[in-house]
């Protein structure tokens, strides 16, 4: 009988052990995404070396750890898909030009620099456009009407008139958080890059001036959270500490706004912390950038 007891004294363990160990899956943190990407990236633009980059792609994206995402000028996705067909490497085919078409449409991108390639893959443009026609319904049009108000009145009174252009801070600033409570951080997934009569989503910009409202410190932490989550960009959260930073005379981190500033390793340290590319890194993708726009 006692020997009995332990057999299911130890199932009962065994079953809470594997209970607690599922509940307690490791979290993703898109920081060290965006730092191999970063790693990845710097073998292709700086080492020079797009073969061993797209077999490092195809690792680390088959790994299926992480959704991928497709940042502007790195364009980590493209990058990977364009390499890999250029070197006959398999990038998945069609499901993986599946995802690269929201992640376009995403960013206000109509896909047609990619038809070639779906073309060559059998994606057809007629479900590219369905694609995206489907994405767009599905936005959330609360979002989309609030922030369309809340960029029309953001820029207004400024730069010399605070006495409309801080109620419009504190106006935003708590529609923001409203946002972070009911939705979480507002993606271009959710809502898009553009809002009612065009009006463009300088997500960039409204959250420097975030640094004017009481609540920033609370803003400030949330945003680092969802760099994390993967819904808010390093380099939106490091312009916007950056300016604080120069508004009041303090220590730049990340050197995304003049002022005070300090040594370039020390900048690269805290560029890496948040998954932004280093100096050098940074000054070769915006080379790289400004040289396909001549074209």
């Amino acid at each position: 009988m006692n020997g009995q007891n332990i057999i299911i004294k130890s199932l009962l363990f065994l079953y809470f052990f594997l209970s607690i160990s599922s509940c307690q899956k490791k979290s993703i943190n898109y920081i060290l995404y965006y730092q191999k990407v970063n790693e990845i990236d710097s073998i292709y633009r700086l080492a020079n070396n797009p073969k061993l980059a797209a077999e490092e792609y195809k690792k680390f994206f088959e790994a299926g750890e992480y959704e991928p995402k497709n940042q502007e000028r790195i364009n980590e996705y493209e990058t990977y898909i364009t390499l890999a067909d250029r070197y006959n490497i398999d990038f998945g085919g069609k499901e993986s030009l599946k995802k690269l078409i929201l992640l376009d449409a995403q960013h206000g991108g109509n896909c047609k620099k990619y038809f070639p390639l779906f073309k060559k893959y059998g994606v057809d443009s007629l479900y590219v456009k369905d694609q995206i026609a489907n994405w767009k319904k599905s936005l959330n049009q609360t979002l989309i009407d609030s922030f369309t108000i809340a960029m029309k009145r953001d820029p207004l009174g400024r730069p010399f008139d605070s006495a409309v252009s801080m109620p419009n801070v504190r106006k935003n600033a708590k529609l923001l958080i409203w946002t972070f409570n009911k939705y979480g951080y507002p993606t271009p997934q959710k809502m898009g890059t553009t809002g009612h009569d065009n009006t463009f989503f300088a997500m960039p910009t409204f959250l420097t001036h975030m640094v004017e409202a009481k609540e920033y410190p609370f803003i400030k932490s949330k945003l680092y959270e969802y760099i994390k989550s993967g819904d808010c960009l390093p380099r939106d959260y490091a312009l916007m500490v950056d300016v604080d930073a120069f508004l009041y005379d303090k220590e730049g981190l990340y050197r995304f706004a003049p002022g005070v500033s300090t040594d370039s390793a020390k900048i690269n340290r805290n560029r890496k912390s948040i998954g932004l590319p280093s100096l050098k890194h940074t000054a070769a993708l915006r080379r790289d950038f400004f040289k396909t726009i001549d074209q």
